[in-house]
Protein backbone atom coordinates (compact mmCIF):
# COMPACT_ATOMS: atom_id res chain seq x y z
CA UNK A 1 0.00 0.00 0.00
CA UNK A 2 2.74 2.46 0.97
CA UNK A 3 4.72 1.59 -2.16
CA UNK A 4 1.64 2.27 -4.29
CA UNK A 5 1.10 5.64 -2.64
CA UNK A 6 4.77 6.51 -3.09
CA UNK A 7 4.66 5.53 -6.76
CA UNK A 8 1.54 7.65 -7.30
CA UNK A 9 3.19 10.61 -5.57
CA UNK A 10 6.27 10.31 -7.79
CA UNK A 11 4.12 10.23 -10.92
CA UNK A 12 2.25 13.33 -9.79
CA UNK A 13 5.39 15.34 -9.09
CA UNK A 14 7.97 14.22 -11.66
CA UNK A 15 7.67 15.09 -15.36
CA UNK A 16 6.28 11.97 -16.94
CA UNK A 17 7.02 10.52 -20.32
CA UNK A 18 4.59 7.66 -19.76
CA UNK A 19 2.52 9.12 -22.57
CA UNK A 20 5.67 9.88 -24.58
CA UNK A 21 5.00 13.61 -24.97
CA UNK A 22 5.35 16.52 -22.52
CA UNK A 23 3.84 19.94 -23.31
CA UNK A 24 6.22 22.80 -22.56
CA UNK A 25 6.21 26.60 -22.69
CA UNK A 26 8.64 28.70 -24.74
CA UNK A 27 10.61 29.47 -21.55
CA UNK A 28 10.91 25.76 -20.75
CA UNK A 29 11.99 25.04 -24.34
CA UNK A 30 14.65 27.74 -24.15
CA UNK A 31 15.99 26.23 -20.91
CA UNK A 32 16.22 22.78 -22.53
CA UNK A 33 17.95 24.29 -25.57
CA UNK A 34 20.70 25.73 -23.33
CA UNK A 35 21.62 22.34 -21.84
CA UNK A 36 24.96 20.72 -22.63
CA UNK A 37 23.17 18.14 -24.81
CA UNK A 38 20.06 19.97 -26.00
CA UNK A 39 17.11 18.22 -27.63
CA UNK A 40 16.84 18.22 -31.41
CA UNK A 41 14.27 20.82 -32.52
CA UNK A 42 11.78 19.68 -35.16
CA UNK A 43 9.60 22.26 -36.90
CA UNK A 44 6.66 20.52 -38.59
CA UNK A 45 5.51 23.53 -40.63
CA UNK A 46 5.87 23.80 -44.40
CA UNK A 47 9.27 24.70 -45.88
CA UNK A 48 7.88 28.11 -46.94
CA UNK A 49 6.81 28.88 -43.35
CA UNK A 50 10.15 27.62 -42.01
CA UNK A 51 12.14 29.95 -44.30
CA UNK A 52 10.19 32.97 -43.02
CA UNK A 53 11.43 32.30 -39.50
CA UNK A 54 12.35 29.40 -37.23
CA UNK A 55 14.06 28.51 -33.98
CA UNK A 56 17.86 28.41 -34.14
CA UNK A 57 19.10 24.95 -35.02
CA UNK A 58 15.65 23.63 -35.94
CA UNK A 59 15.19 20.95 -38.57
CA UNK A 60 12.19 21.17 -40.85
CA UNK A 61 10.09 18.01 -41.26
CA UNK A 62 6.87 19.03 -42.98
CA UNK A 63 3.87 17.34 -41.34
CA UNK A 64 2.04 17.44 -44.68
CA UNK A 65 4.62 15.59 -46.78
CA UNK A 66 5.76 12.04 -45.95
CA UNK A 67 5.93 12.98 -42.28
CA UNK A 68 5.93 9.46 -40.85
CA UNK A 69 8.63 8.29 -43.28
CA UNK A 70 10.83 11.29 -42.47
CA UNK A 71 10.26 10.98 -38.73
CA UNK A 72 11.16 7.28 -38.88
CA UNK A 73 14.66 8.30 -40.06
CA UNK A 74 15.34 9.93 -36.68
CA UNK A 75 16.80 8.16 -33.63
CA UNK A 76 13.85 7.54 -31.26
CA UNK A 77 16.17 7.36 -28.24
CA UNK A 78 17.22 11.02 -28.60
CA UNK A 79 15.37 13.95 -27.04
CA UNK A 80 13.23 16.17 -29.26
CA UNK A 81 11.28 19.42 -29.09
CA UNK A 82 8.69 19.73 -31.83
CA UNK A 83 6.30 22.49 -32.84
CA UNK A 84 4.29 24.07 -35.63
CA UNK A 85 2.87 27.58 -36.01
CA UNK A 86 0.42 27.60 -33.10
CA UNK A 87 0.06 24.03 -31.85
CA UNK A 88 -2.62 22.50 -34.07
CA UNK A 89 -0.56 20.60 -36.64
CA UNK A 90 2.04 19.55 -34.09
CA UNK A 91 -0.68 18.22 -31.77
CA UNK A 92 -2.01 16.20 -34.71
CA UNK A 93 1.42 14.52 -35.08
CA UNK A 94 1.57 13.24 -31.48
CA UNK A 95 0.16 9.82 -32.38
CA UNK A 96 2.89 9.41 -35.00
CA UNK A 97 5.65 10.23 -32.50
CA UNK A 98 4.20 7.70 -30.08
CA UNK A 99 3.68 4.97 -32.67
CA UNK A 100 7.33 5.21 -33.75
CA UNK A 101 8.56 4.68 -30.18
CA UNK A 102 10.08 8.07 -29.37
CA UNK A 103 10.76 8.11 -25.64
CA UNK A 104 11.54 11.71 -24.69
CA UNK A 105 9.61 14.26 -26.69
CA UNK A 106 8.63 17.80 -25.74
CA UNK A 107 5.81 19.64 -27.51
CA UNK A 108 6.09 23.43 -27.70
CA UNK A 109 2.36 23.78 -27.18
CA UNK A 110 2.10 27.44 -28.23
CA UNK A 111 4.22 26.86 -31.33
CA UNK A 112 6.26 29.38 -33.25
CA UNK A 113 3.75 32.14 -32.51
CA UNK A 114 4.13 31.54 -28.77
CA UNK A 115 7.90 31.64 -29.17
CA UNK A 116 7.64 35.00 -30.96
CA UNK A 117 5.16 36.33 -28.40
CA UNK A 118 7.70 35.51 -25.68
CA UNK A 119 10.16 37.66 -27.67
CA UNK A 120 12.66 34.83 -28.04
CA UNK A 121 15.20 34.81 -30.88
CA UNK A 122 14.37 33.45 -34.33
CA UNK A 123 16.36 32.81 -37.50
CA UNK A 124 15.09 34.09 -40.84
CA UNK A 125 16.57 32.47 -43.94
CA UNK A 126 17.77 34.89 -46.63
CA UNK A 127 15.67 34.95 -49.80
CA UNK A 128 16.92 32.49 -52.40
CA UNK A 129 18.38 33.90 -55.59
CA UNK A 130 16.87 32.80 -58.88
Amino acid sequence: MIRSLFACALLAVAPSFAEGIKDITPAEAQTLMKEEKPPVIIDVRTPAEFKKGHLKGAKNINSRDQFEDNLAKLDPSKRYIFHCKSGGRSTATIATWKSLGFTEVYHLKSGYLGWQKAKLPVVIDPPSEK
